[in-house]
């Protein structure tokens, strides 16, 4: 779906929009005080920092600002320009599949959606007489105001909700106004949000929204990633690469192989957190059914709900209060933060890969590394990549901590929290992204890897010792770390070494064969069969 303002939007400059074309205004006040380090300067006793405060009337670069807008009143406008979050500004373009899910508008559609299907689900109760079968036209209508959505009706709820003060309220008011002129469901117009707490409906419509979230948007992009990582492994698999252990040389192995540690890490971790599930609730104010069954004291009231929620795909939590204690989110955005873990872990090799040389950057006309030194490629993807998951990992832990306590039987503390979790998602779908976009710019630099494999002999040191061990050596160890800690070893001097062992000719020929660069062991095979692992991951998920 594009997000795009209205007509109507156009012209009312108190409705919120998506769209950089929005006119809500921000009004900056017009005696907003100004800095100038030369007028009445203060200072801490204990510390360095000092500030100043000017005279109102003193005009500074803050008032030029507010008098560049089109009036010169002091608004500004909601543009990318304007908006607080960058993920709404600058990166807007990158991140704005996920507005139709995390956004006000995906959450009212989706409390909309709620609300007509346990209209519908009411309709199917014999003993609710009152409700009776919708007719196949009724059922249309109904349905229609589900496919038709608009961002018009959703601003059509806000400006219900600017009266009524209630979100949820205005939701069902919208919806009988809808209805009213038909006539099969105008007789039933009082049945919208029966027996209901608000958060029956916002429980159900945030598990919605965080689902339909996943499954269009966050897992196509991991999936992505891990695909591209994969073929960085098979693409390389054969190509030796020196390790490096604490920061020191260690036995080599092959760049695919390690690349094939991280999709088998990331697509391991997606896994986990696709089987979350996401549960649902709709036991009335405080999970009891008190209403419900004062109404029709013969009906299961626990098994229509519990058939209702399922019927919306999600898992039935029977044993709530007010609200659904959101424990599958913290279980959620946990699963989320260590997939972004692994990543950062991936950034951050990478980086330090294109720091040593192993990786060379496909430049492009026009792009520009440093406003000073005009020779810099730096790795800003996987810079932006890592940002944005810490960014994100702060967010998603902090709803997975806050998200879980609320007083007695519920407090409205998660309400304003819970209109934050599209930004620990956007965050992440950024970084994903800025990730898979430096994935593209990489060219492996095999002269380089080669450069670093020829100067580190002493990396045999271990097939040297474990040969001497095999073959009943005496103090293997203690005699290559003599030979080797500390000391330049060459080619030279670790095959005299090898020469004046006492080994059958055997163990000694296989020594004399191996170089740093072929002393990978079954690095290259690893690289090459990491989809079949992978693969099997994936089947175990679908099962």
């Amino acid at each position: 779906m594009e997000f795009a303002a209205s007509s109507t939007l156009r012209t009312n400059p108190q409705i919120p929009c998506f769209s950089s074309a929005s006119t809500r205004r921000f009004r900056v006040p017009a005696n907003l005080p100004c800095w100038d380090n030369n007028r009445q300067q203060h200072q801490f006793s204990n510390a360095s920092i000092q500030f100043s405060i000017a005279s109102p009337h003193r005009d500074c670069s803050s008032r030029k600002v507010m008098n560049m807008s089109a009036d010169n009143s002091g608004e500004f406008q909601l543009s990318t320009l304007t908006a607080l979050s960058p993920l709404d500004g600058r990166y807007w373009g990158k991140v704005k599949n996920l507005a139709p899910y995390m956004s006000e508008y995906g959450l009212i559609f989706h409390r909309v959606l709620v609300e007509i299907k346990w209209l519908l689900k009411l309709s199917q109760i014999p003993e609710v007489t009152e409700v009776p079968s919708f007719s196949e036209e009724a059922k249309s209508h109904l349905q229609g105001l589900v496919d038709g959505f608009s961002m018009n009706d959703a601003l059509e709820v806000k400006n219900i909700e600017k009266v009524t003060n209630h979100d949820v309220k205005a939701v069902e008011y919208f919806l009988k106004q809808k209805c009213q002129s038909h006539p099969e469901i105008a007789k039933v117009l009082e049945f919208f949000h029966f027996a209901c707490t608000s958060e029956d409906i916002n429980n159900l419509a945030h598990a919605l929204m965080l689902k339909e979230a996943m499954s269009a948007v966050i897992f196509p992009s991991m999936d992505k990633l891990i695909k591209a990582i994969c073929n960085m492994a098979k693409d390389n698999a054969h190509i030796p690469m020196l390790s490096r252990t604490h920061g020191q040389t260690a036995s080599p192995t092959t760049l695919g192989k390690e690349m094939a540690v991280f999709s088998f890490r990331l697509r391991r971790q997606r896994k986990k957190v696709s089987e979350v599930e996401m549960m649902g609730k709709f036991a009335g104010a405080v999970g009891n059914y008190n209403a419900h069954l004062v109404a029709y004291p013969e009906i299961n009231w626990p098994q229509i709900a519990e058939d209702f929620v399922r019927s919306l795909g999600l898992e039935f939590n029977p044993y709530v209060n007010q609200i659904e204690p959101h424990d599958y989110m913290a279980e959620l955005f946990n699963s989320i933060v260590r997939f972004n873990d692994i990543l950062i872990d991936f950034d951050r090799d990478i980086w330090g890969y294109i720091s040593l040389g192993y990786f060379k950057q496909i430049t492009k006309a026009g792009e520009i590394g440093s406003s000073t030194m005009p020779h810099k490629v730096n790795p800003i993807d996987f810079e932006n990549s890592e940002g944005n998951l810490g960014k994100a990992n702060e967010d998603l832990t902090f709803l997975s901590r806050k998200l879980l306590i609320s007083r007695w039987q519920r407090d409205l503390t998660d309400s304003t929290v819970l209109r934050n979790m599209g930004g620990g998602l956007g965050h992440s779908l950024l970084a994903y992204k800025s990730a898979l976009q430096g994935i593209g710019k990489l060219q492996v630099n095999e002269a380089r890897l080669s450069e670093d494999l020829d100067q580190s002999w002493e990396v045999l040191a271990e097939p040297i010792q474990t040969i001497m061990r095999r073959y009943g050596v005496p103090e293997p160890y203690e005699k290559l770390k003599e030979l080797t800690r500390g000391r330049a070893v060459t080619k030279e001097s670790i095959q005299e070494f090898i020469q004046g062992l006492e080994l059958p000719s055997e163990g000694k020929t296989r020594l004399l064969s191996l170089t740093p660069h072929s002393y990978v062991g079954a690095a290259t095979e690893l690289a090459r069969t990491v989809d079949s692992a992978i693969e099997l991951i994936r089947k175990i998920d679908n099962m």
